[in-house]
């Protein structure tokens, strides 16, 4: 039997026993959730990474097991990960749906339908920029066909000639919904033409067929052909997920005439047919098979659990320490720069230096961005660390994070948070835990940046400030400058840290200009800027707030109150030491933030003042927000929904009062 032909049989025939053993394990209680099995599913997976390298990316989907021992995931990893255990591929974290082992190319499996899609892309991007010949995989559902994710993966891998393949498990039912139903055009590999890029239908049950179109989509990708799409029809003939009932939306009959069909008897007869192997030879090898599952299924049994302590562990990268130039410092003779033209410096310099950064977005290339924030970086390094995205927020955020997996250090400019939010679940769902759910193992370096609050009357869809959404999130950093000296150096630690950034600028300070030094510097996340001294009341104030602080500060020195400003510079982490220090100092403390009061910023940092800083209270803690409504679009209404100077000073006043 040649090379090729053992792998294919051995790879399907270790899939199939190997689900099998989980169904039972299943069934015992082993497993504590959900278990996808890809039974009737074998030749795909087997098929597709017979032409593999061990360093090309695999991006699968909930049912990924298949993917991840045809990637060469030893069975133990498999099987100890989905009892839970401590020696697990993802260390417990992940279960089923949830399979990390970079060190194979098995980039992650998503309980999500969609992400691998964009993620694979994003790997494809990283492979181009860098040089090499590794491509990447998505293997996903024929439901995830009719997800956004799909067409904007899809264009976006077709425009830039990404090296890529996208193989859609045609297996005929999303869950238990129907594809014919689902589909208006239930033809798989004719959409690709849309897309301008191949699409090759076969028979997902004949391995060799598959094999065969995924050579040659493999061989397009790795030469600089640009992506294919591989529909591979084919039917899981166990339910969606153990335990599930099977019979409510197919029949029996169905299931039974599909049995029949099964991908691994089919190759078995043709290998024996064409002399290539005998009966006993299989034979001999399943044995070995099922003795290699069954010891592996043992020892997961006895392995050990994670310890409980590590439950918390990698859900950001390790921390770095970083030099701040004292603002006192600053020469003089360099005239002041505008925010957005510090953030510039910033990239600029760190572009210079690592040529793994690049820029997506909507006019970030020849234009220089909507507020200058890319002008002139386009000439300097080139449309391929420059890229102008089509209007997919979802696609290029998603594009990102599988480009952050493979290597690369995207920065993606969204212009308004507003726009950000329709990428909210390619952002929480998979930017902020990946590090966390690989245990560490792959690095999420992505800079998401955009403004934030009101300004020239944009209304409702161009102000928003959405920061104490993300600030909920684990995994996330929010950082929100209120300088160019503070915006430059938190840019640049942004760009040198391993941890996903949101970095939100006020746009009514994108062009107020002060003092910033030349050179580069970081200034650390969670550290807070004190930007008044005083004694008789401490005002933290976020972003746009505050200047509006310091203005409303300075007012009040003429009346003989003293009042200290504190700036936290990032939301999360938050410096609740120093806000502390602060109160210690006054006694009283107002929080000022244009957002929305309930379960805001305000909310969480009057908490912790009270919980750790009661006995240090002259007052109750005072909150001062923004109108619990959407941002309107006249002057007068825009006004009168975000706190201003005057609210502030009389808000201390009574303060002072009290």
């Amino acid at each position: 039997m040649t090379e090729q032909f053992r792998f294919l049989y051995r790879t399907m025939q270790l899939i199939r026993v190997c689900e099998e053993q989980l169904a039972r394990c299943h069934a015992r209680g082993l497993i504590h959730g959900a278990c996808h099995t890809y039974v009737g599913e074998e030749a795909i997976a087997s098929g597709v990474c017979l032409h593999l390298r061990p360093d090309d990316a695999v991006f699968s989907t909930h049912r990924g097991h298949g993917h991840a021992l045809a990637k060469g995931m030893p069975p133990f990893a498999l099987i100890a990960e989905l009892f839970g255990r401590e020696p697990g591929c993802s260390h417990g974290r992940g279960g089923s749906m949830h399979l990390f082992s970079p060190e194979i190319g098995m980039m992650g499996t998503s309980g999500i339908v969609g992400p691998c899609i964009l993620q694979a892309a994003g790997a494809g991007y990283s492979f181009q920029l860098l040089g090499g010949s590794r491509i990447a995989v998505a293997f996903f559902g024929d439901g995830a066909v009719n997800n956004g994710a799909f067409h904007e993966g899809l264009n976006m891998a077709s425009i830039w000639k990404l090296p890529a393949v996208f193989v859609c498990e045609n297996n005929q039912f999303a869950t238990e919904v129907p594809f014919q139903y689902a589909a208006g055009n239930p033809d798989v590999a004719s959409r690709a033409a849309a897309y301008g890029m191949p699409g090759i239908q076969v028979d997902g049950n004949d391995v060799l067929a598959v094999a065969e179109a995924a050579e040659i989509a493999i061989r397009r990708a790795r030469s600089g052909g640009g992506p294919t799409l591989l529909e591979c029809k084919t039917y899981r003939t166990r339910a969606h997920a153990e335990g599930m009932g099977d019979y409510t939306y197919r029949t029996r009959e169905e299931v039974a005439a599909w049995r029949e069909r099964c991908p691994i008897k089919r190759f078995r007869a043709t290998l024996i047919a064409s002399g290539e192997s005998t009966e006993a030879e299989l034979d001999a090898m399943d044995a070995g098979i099922r003795e290699e599952v069954r010891n592996a299924s043992e020892e997961a049994e006895r392995a050990p659990w994670p310890p409980a302590e590590a439950a918390a562990t990698h859900v950001y990268a390790a921390g770095r320490r970083a030099r701040i130039p004292d603002p006192e410092v600053v020469s003089s003779a360099r005239p002041p720069i505008s925010l957005a033209a510090a953030t510039l410096e910033a990239l600029d310099h760190e572009m210079e230096r690592n040529p793994r950064i690049f820029v997506f977005g909507e006019g970030i290339g020849a234009r220089g961005g909507n507020f200058g924030t890319t002008a002139g970086l386009f000439a300097k390094y080139g449309a391929a660390r420059l890229r102008d995205t089509p209007i997919s927020e979802r696609g290029f955020t998603g594009l990102a994070c599988g480009a952050a997996m493979a290597g690369a250090r995207p920065v993606v400019d969204f212009m308004f948070i507003d726009f950000l939010n329709d990428a909210f679940g390619e952002i929480v769902n998979q930017i902020a835990k990946l590090q966390y759910m690989s245990s560490g193992r792959l690095k999420m370096p992505v800079l998401l940046r955009g403004c934030i609050g009101i300004g020239h009357s944009a209304a409702t869809h161009h102000s928003g400030s959405y920061q104490s959404i993300y600030s909920h999130i684990p995994g996330l950093r929010v950082v929100m400058p209120s300088t160019p000296y503070d915006a430059k150096g938190l840019f640049t630690h942004a760009l040198r840290c391993d941890d996903p950034v949101l970095f939100l600028e006020p746009r009514e300070l994108m062009s107020v200009k002060g003092a910033a030094p030349a050179e580069p510097y970081e200034i650390e996340f969670g550290k807070a800027r004190v930007v008044r001294e005083g004694q008789q009341a401490t005002v933290v104030a976020i972003g746009l707030m505050v200047q509006h602080a310091a203005a409303a500060a300075e007012a009040l020195a003429g009346e003989g109150i003293s009042v200290e400003v504190l700036d936290p510079r990032t939301v999360s982490p938050l410096d609740t030491p120093a806000i502390l220090a602060s109160l210690h100092k006054t006694g009283r403390l107002l929080i000022v933030d244009e957002s929305f009061g309930p379960c805001g910023i305000g909310a969480e940092i009057a908490a912790q003042a009270a919980d750790a800083g009661f006995n240090d209270l002259d007052a109750p803690i005072r909150r001062l927000n923004g109108a619990f409504a959407p941002t309107p679009y006249s002057p007068t209404l825009e006004a009168a929904v975000t706190p201003s100077v005057d609210q502030i000073a009389a808000a201390i006043r009574a303060l002072i009062l009290e």
